[in-house]
């Protein structure tokens, strides 16, 4: 069965980083596009961002994160990561990592002064 475990999340405050990461078992991680969504309380599951897997490493943001967030991949470690950094309180939610219709437990992400 396919299994994502997201690690990384916390507690910072604005304009600081978080690097999160999910590692997957159960699946040929190589050859599948990763994603990222969050939620946050009351708020729909929205998108933040994917890579596509290949040479190219394609990858697509949120317009909400776009030159704030890179996510980025690791084959070897079957690990997929989420660098955000300049964070807004906007920015918190629990965070998920989403593959085979399978979500992670999700990491929580809080920013706040």
């Amino acid at each position: 069965q396919v299994q994502l475990v997201e690690s990384g999340g916390g507690l910072v405050q604005p304009g600081g980083s978080l690097r999160l990461s999910c590692a997957a078992s159960g699946i040929i991680f190589s050859i599948q596009t990763i994603y990222w969504y969050r939620q946050a309380p009351g708020k729909q599951r929205d998108f933040v961002a994917l890579i596509a897997p290949g040479n190219y490493g394609t990858t697509s943001y949120a317009d909400s994160v776009k030159g704030r967030f890179t996510i980025s991949r690791d084959n070897a470690k079957k690990t997929v990561y989420l660098q955000m950094n300049n964070l807004e309180p906007e920015d918190t939610a629990v965070y998920y990592c989403h593959v085979f219709e399978t979500w992670g437990q999700g990491t929580q992400v809080t920013v706040s002064s």
